[in-house]
């Protein structure tokens, strides 16, 4: 029976804090909480819709899990996650635990073999808005046009932007309401926030994305990607299982038609899937550094395990052909995005197991090796800037700080996502290929354009794609190191 309290706020029965030695079952208790509270605010939103007139606000809670050790426990030292390193209480509110369940059934598991202590699940105190509570749902009656009679805001509670930040992942240090711990980057409001835009930039749900993400800006390297998924699928031994477009569309057969949709979304999305989300997710940001903040700011609370940027950029070298291959191994950070949130100061550096990972893709792919790569690759400074015509400012601007920085190419995408991938430890890497050379007169026109991407095009996107099979060949705890964790991080990766 609901419980109405003195505010008149109707709520779901309370229920009593369960202690969890397992942490599937830890999960399955999460996900019956959540199924419960959401479903008793669809309700009573369907029952509104229909002309019920509510006598009271109706309110339920995410639930939590909870975490309480009394020792340092001195967990594996290599480790960059799955343990906290002193006592006292963690927690943090869950949203979705079927869409993370693989997620959460290994972090927990790592707190408990950790820390050999069970862990909590029980609702929280911070209520599920009732936008998020009617994402993706099938069940929700909609006003027929379009319109409430009654204010949303009157009657449940709605999203609370004040509560929902970065303050966590950005290292302000906060606390939760009780005084507890932090145990994950995200809140579960902040996840269901990007969760919902995720879904209106790309077109595509959720629990489509697969844990190993390729960003481009350009529409050739999709046609590409869409080649090479209907060739897996035609490949029994590939692994691969599916093939998602815009609009959910979902093909299993390689020469099966994709529906497109009426109108594409601002950033396209296509996902090579594969079994506990092992696959290839493709997205198409556009150009620019807001896009690509846009992009990783809601990818990152999916926790990926990596993600690269594999675009075009202008070759700032004499040396350089139309063509040639550039590993980033350091960022000058002129997009100004991020500036709010990762100052320009701190360092973004370059992965040893993404350039390894990189660098022998393109050894494999295009069957050169050692000083002979130096031919079509070369490793330097990629200068990210917001400015679209860079080019045309006087050359004591932006083309000096280039030629002082040593950068070898420059592009608008490529250290935002470093950036963001480290400010959200997300591990990151770029590979771009030379376009145009504007400083030595070699500018980006369509006649060259459409010869180059013909030839380059599908070269470039299947050394990303190695790329990421290599890293998905590497142990989780090795793909995410300590490089990315600072000295007071949450438990969960």
């Amino acid at each position: 029976m609901d419980q109405t309290n003195a505010f008149d706020i109707v709520t779901p029965p309370a229920s009593e804090p369960r202690s969890f030695t397992d942490a599937a079952a830890a999960v399955a208790h999460l996900n019956a909480l959540y199924a419960e509270a959401t479903a008793f605010l669809i309700a009573r939103f369907n029952a509104v819709v229909a002309g019920e007139v509510p006598q009271a606000r109706f309110r339920a809670f995410y639930p939590e899990i909870r975490i309480t050790t009394t020792r340092y426990d001195q967990a594996d030292s290599r480790l960059a996650f799955g343990h906290v390193a002193q006592p006292g209480t963690y927690a943090a509110t869950i949203t979705r635990p079927d869409l993370f369940r693989n997620y959460l059934e290994q972090q927990i598991g790592l707190l408990m073999q950790n820390h050999s202590v069970p862990v909590v699940v029980q609702g929280s105190t911070v209520p599920i808005p009732i936008h998020f509570a009617m994402a993706g749902r099938g069940d929700v009656a909609l006003p027929e046009n379009g319109e409430m009679t009654l204010s949303l805001r009157d009657i449940f509670d709605v999203p609370d932007l004040a509560t929902t930040n970065d303050d966590i992942v950005n290292g302000e240090g906060v606390r939760n309401t009780d005084g507890s711990t932090p145990l994950a980057a995200f809140t579960a409001q902040r996840v269901d926030y990007s969760l919902a835009r995720l879904a209106h930039y790309t077109a595509t749900s959720a629990e489509h994305f697969q844990n190993h993400i390729l960003f481009t800006n350009y529409q050739f390297y999709v046609d590409e990607f869409e080649a090479f998924a209907r060739a897996a699928l035609a490949d029994p031994d590939s692994g691969y299982t599916e093939f998602v477009g815009p609009g959910d569309q979902v093909i299993t057969e390689a020469d099966a038609p994709l529906p497109g949709v009426a109108r594409l979304p601002q950033m396209p999305t296509y996902h090579l899937k594969r079994g506990r989300n092992a696959g290839i997710t493709l997205v198409n940001i556009g150009v620019g550094p807001s896009n690509a903040k846009t992009a990783t700011d809601h990818i990152a609370v999916l926790r990926p395990h990596a993600w690269l940027m594999v675009g075009h950029c202008a070759g700032l070298r004499n040396s350089q052909s139309l063509g040639d291959f550039v590993l980033a191994h350091a960022y000058l950070r002129e997009d100004n995005v991020l500036d709010a949130d990762l100052p320009v100061w701190v360092p973004i550096p370059a992965l040893a197991e993404i350039q390894i990972a990189l660098q022998d893709a393109v050894a494999q792919v295009t069957q050169l090796e050692g000083y002979e790569l130096k031919k079509i690759m070369r490793t330097g400074t990629v200068a990210t800037i917001d400015n679209r015509n860079w080019e045309l400012r006087d050359q004591s601007g932006p083309v000096q700080r280039l030629s002082q920085s040593r950068a070898i190419a420059l592009d608008m995408e490529s250290a935002t996502i470093a950036a963001n991938g480290f400010r959200f430890r997300v591990p990151y890497g770029t590979l771009l290929c030379v376009s145009d050379k504007p400083l030595h007169g070699e500018l980006k026109l369509p006649g060259m354009a459409s010869a180059f991407y013909k030839t380059q095009v599908a070269r470039h996107l299947q050394i990303g794609i190695r790329a990421m099979e290599l890293l998905r060949e590497m142990p989780l705890e090795r793909i995410h190191s300590r490089k990315l964790r600072s000295f007071d991080e949450t438990a969960f990766l």
